[in-house]
């Protein structure tokens, strides 16, 4: 070949002289346009045979391959080689030019080995993803820890290259650089190393719904960085928070909630002092007629009934003995309306309790779980469950505290 194309140098015109100097451009061209020919031929190849194997495949994971281009970036690696390979023979009388050339070749071809590398971590990230384990064990820390370290060995093979000197040798030089490397990298170390805590602890998953006041963050997690870690809000905006924060700082993971039976109700009816009162025959007449508390009433009667007159001397007094109230009886009601109601869990705790006295009057406070955890059906049982307690009090002859409004004092005047 070599023969062939020196005999066709001669015969061109101004050719004589450089004879060899076209000689071996003639055949460093060949192996250019060789090197084109080859890369067309395997992409068209490579092309076909995944086309054929994907077509044929039932599964979607190869097409994670294909989208993420990791067979295109293959198909560059088979022309820079032969580049890499026929260039110092070409060039064998031409040290400088065959050096420079295969120089280059050899950082092409690190940095495509480096791309492929990183598309088939992006590829494999991407089917990881696809299973539900990856929900409660993200792993996008670590895939980008993984790119971090090929980038820094393409960086040290590059310089090695460029500098002639062995990659170890380089390697072990950038020791005294390890404090200055620890202060550029100190996010990520960090991030890193709470990636770590996170997962291994179970902390955080995809999905998750967390609060972190401090962040303004309250919502599901959309992704676990090396660094951040990316919530959207319910109002649809996107919080980052860097991911140290959810190891130095305290937050809120609501996932315990949605994996249990049921999710917490706990709020408070305040009750006017001043309505409080006893029960007498006409009262209790009138809530016997209530269904969920006339066996209550008919019960509590009769024990009172029963110790009044075994212990109480006069029983004309109100005072003497034991007597129902309306508020009793109304947290007799209350538990008995939740013992029935669908929505309520009564596998979990079901309390109905008074607490102490303040200036806004007596707390009735409300403690059970909702079958249902989804937010918007969660509030709305929760409203009924209140709506209906504010109404009915009044049945019992109880009045809701609230503070008086300027409607209330106008009223007041006009008495």
């Amino acid at each position: 070949m070599k023969d062939l194309i020196m005999g066709w140098v001669t015969k061109l015109p101004y050719g004589m002289g450089h004879e060899a100097e076209l000689g071996s451009a003639m055949e460093m061209l060949i192996v250019f346009v060789g090197a084109a020919t080859l890369y067309i031929l395997v992409k068209k190849v490579l092309l076909f045979i995944s086309d054929k194997v994907i077509a044929q495949s039932d599964s979607k994971l190869d097409d994670v391959f294909v989208k993420w281009g990791v067979l295109r970036r293959t198909a560059f690696l088979a022309p820079v080689l032969v580049v890499y390979k026929f260039a110092p023979l070409v060039l064998q009388e031409y040290q400088s030019a065959s050096l420079l050339i295969t120089t280059l070749a050899a950082i092409w071809l690190i940095i495509l080995v480096a791309m492929v590398v990183t598309a088939i971590l992006d590829a494999l990230s991407e089917i990881y993803h696809s299973f539900p384990i990856s929900q409660q064990v993200p792993i996008q820390s670590f895939v980008q820890v993984a790119k971090l370290v090929v980038y820094f060995f393409t960086f040290i093979l590059i310089s090695s290259l460029l500098l002639g000197e062995s990659p170890i040798k380089l390697i072990a030089g950038m020791g005294a650089m390890t404090a200055v490397l620890m202060l550029v990298f100190k996010d990520s170390i960090l991030g890193f190393v709470a990636g770590l805590q996170l997962s291994l602890n179970k902390m955080v998953s995809l999905g998750d719904w967390v609060e972190i006041p401090q962040h303004n963050a309250d919502g599901d997690i959309l992704e676990i960085g090396l660094t951040t870690v990316k919530v959207r809000n319910f109002d649809n905006t996107v919080t980052t928070v860097p991911t140290q924060s959810l190891i130095t700082e305290s937050f809120k993971n609501w996932r315990g909630m949605q994996e249990s039976a049921g999710r917490r109700i706990k709020r408070s009816i305040h009750m006017d002092v001043n309505s409080v009162q006893f029960c007498d025959a006409a009262s209790l007449a009138r809530y016997s007629k209530i269904d969920y508390i006339k066996e209550y009433i008919r019960a509590k009667k009769q024990e009172v009934d029963t110790y009044n007159q075994q212990n109480v001397s006069d029983a004309e007094s109100i005072v003497n003995g034991r007597r129902l109230t309306n508020i009793g009886t109304f947290r007799a009601y209350i538990i008995a309306y939740l013992k029935h109601h669908p929505n309520i869990n009564q596998q979990l705790t079901l309390l109905v309790r008074q607490l102490a006295p303040t200036d806004v009057g007596i707390p009735i406070e409300i403690y059970t779980f909702s079958s249902e955890k989804n937010w918007s059906k969660y509030e709305a049982i929760q409203a009924d469950i209140f709506d209906h307690l504010f109404a009915v009090a009044r049945e019992f002859d109880l009045r809701i505290f609230q503070r008086p409004s300027g409607t209330d004092i106008q009223h007041i005047g006009t008495t």
